[in-house]
């Protein structure tokens, strides 16, 4: 019986290649969209489908203008207008690990920091050897604490005054 639970915990263990800053990112990174979305936050891709959307546009239109050249003009010069986020309320988060550090950032701020219900933004810094083993295994536990300290201190946080 202890075999099988333990055999089950090595499966589902989160595992990163510690040499690898990009496999420590990433692992930190999806652990943290699971801790965000378990509170109830939904994820919002549209802002990422757009850009998708627009990229795909633009190699098409390379596309035909590389065997065309006849019917498009010489002058290629594109001009993409910014597009502004349509969401009016809801949670930024962000990450970083510059290279050749250990100190992973974590940032949460309101999608729409003129908002009246705009908390002001909180950080975590601390060091990815906190969170993962020797062996490169992820300690869960120790890190969803941590972000939800850091969540619970963004919803805690008192708010902007006018």
């Amino acid at each position: 019986m202890q075999e099988k639970k333990a055999e089950t915990a090595n499966k589902n263990a989160k595992k990163a290649n510690l040499l690898d800053h990009g496999s420590i990112k990433h692992i930190l990174d999806e652990s943290v969209t699971e801790i965000v979305k378990s509170r109830g936050y939904v994820e919002d891709v549209r802002m990422s489908n757009i850009r998708l959307l627009l990229g795909t546009i633009i190699i098409v239109i390379a596309l035909v203008a590389q065997f065309y050249k006849k019917k498009f003009p010489e002058n290629r010069d594109f001009l993409i207008g910014c597009i502004g986020s349509v969401t009016s309320t809801g949670l930024v988060v962000s990450s970083k690990l510059p290279r050749f550090s250990d100190l992973y950032t974590l940032t949460i701020a309101s999608a729409d920091p003129k908002s009246i219900s705009a908390g002001k933004p909180v950080e975590l810094t601390k060091s990815v050897t906190q969170w993962f083993t020797k062996d490169g295994v992820l300690v869960e536990g120790l890190f969803w604490k941590d972000v939800e300290t850091l969540i619970n201190d963004y919803a805690t946080e008192p708010k902007k005054k006018k």
